[in-house]
């Protein structure tokens, strides 16, 4: 169930195989696609959550374990009105594992599926991805013992008209040593001056760091990527155990990711199964009025798994991110906007999160 070498997907490893949807929201043997629509019963007649009012919590899945999700799809619209168009990142996922009452997974909709400033974008992963317009997928697996609860909770300022959504998953036995899947969501409006912003901290147990987003919006000028992401494990104080050699490198590019093109820098977007740079933008394109600028502050998004290549701790880790950067002064040190989202898995279902910030603090520049 949980191995992802292709040779497995012959061999027959039993379990049983369900999905929850608008139609069938406890994911029931024999009962999906029920709901009856103008057509007559089983046509399409419950295809999705309708009418989320804003500070409601939908329930998406309610499963009684031992099992492993194994396919999460999610699609909605990202704006309800011009005024409120950030629904990407006012929607807010939560996972609870074997009962636990405070999440193991705690980030807004859109920043977990690679889709950060509260806009869609394709990206074409192994674990996550997001197809036009906004069909986003997850494929990593996440195991549990003995119960798993996903909930939705609408902080935007309007009802969620449609929300539509299936999860995938396989009743049966676990191995004793899988992990339980984190994901948590930090930001920092204005990181400090020569202070590493925190991707990750607190995590105490034994387990495996899998990947990172970054949306970064850069807030100077000249050239940002120098800043190297430092993993400090298993009592590291100081120093870090691995310490990259900078932004750019850690998520796979080269020189800036840029192409030059007559006389100008041009950005290359690029995805791969591990790491990618899906997004670029420096325009605001979610809304148009004629007394706006729609210039905003550089916008981009990156990800970087470590599915090949997972970084184990045995007791703690933390994770941090220079902000660093270069220009014909040499390097300097720098002031962005920065947003990420850790994934890992552990050997206990809870880590203690920091507040989630407010919708307002969430949005991007």
């Amino acid at each position: 169930m949980l191995d992802m070498n292709w040779n497995s997907v012959a061999l027959i490893t039993g379990g049983q195989s369900r999905a929850i949807n608008g139609e069938n929201r406890r994911g029931e043997k024999g009962k999906g696609g029920m709901a009856a629509s103008d057509l007559g019963p089983s046509r399409k007649g419950s295809p999705c959550l309708r009418g989320i009012q804003p500070g409601d919590t939908a329930e998406l899945a309610d499963i009684e374990g031992p099992g492993t999700i194994q396919h999460i799809w999610i699609t909605v619209k990202d704006k309800t009105t011009d005024a409120d168009c950030f629904v990407l990142r006012d929607l807010v996922l939560r996972f609870y594992w074997d009962g636990q009452t405070r999440p193991s997974v705690e980030v807004p909709l859109g920043d977990f599926f690679c889709c950060g400033f509260g806009q869609g974008c394709v990206v074409n992963s192994l674990p996550i991805v997001v197809v036009p317009d906004r069909g986003l997928n997850c494929y990593f697996p996440m195991p549990f013992k003995r119960h798993a609860r996903i909930t939705l909770e609408n902080q935007h300022k309007n009802a969620i008209s449609s929300f539509f959504y299936q999860v995938d998953y396989c009743l049966g036995e676990v191995p004793k040593n899988a992990g339980y899947f984190h994901a948590q969501w930090r930001r920092e409006r204005l990181t400090q001056k020569g202070r590493d912003y925190v991707v990750l901290d607190n995590v105490r147990g034994r387990g495996q760091y899998v990947g990172t987003y970054l949306a970064l919006s850069t807030l100077e000028r000249y050239w940002w990527g120098e800043g190297e992401m430092k993993f400090y494990l298993d009592g590291d104080d100081e120093y870090p155990t691995i310490c990259g050699t900078g932004t750019e490198d850690y998520f796979g590019g080269a020189w800036s990711f840029a192409s030059h093109e007559t006389g100008k820098t041009v950005e290359q977007n690029y995805c791969t199964p591990f790491l990618g740079y899906p997004f670029y933008a420096n325009r605001d394109t979610t809304v148009y009025n004629r007394y706006h600028n729609d210039d905003v502050p550089p916008m981009r998004g990156f990800y970087r798994w470590h599915i090949p290549d997972p970084i184990h701790f045995e007791q703690d880790i933390r994770v941090t991110l220079q902000q660093i950067g270069v220009c014909h002064r040499g390097l300097f040190e720098r002031q962005d906007d920065v947003a990420t989202v850790a994934y890992w898995y552990q050997d206990e279902p809870y880590v203690e999160f920091p507040q989630l910030p407010s919708p307002e603090e969430r949005w991007p520049r």
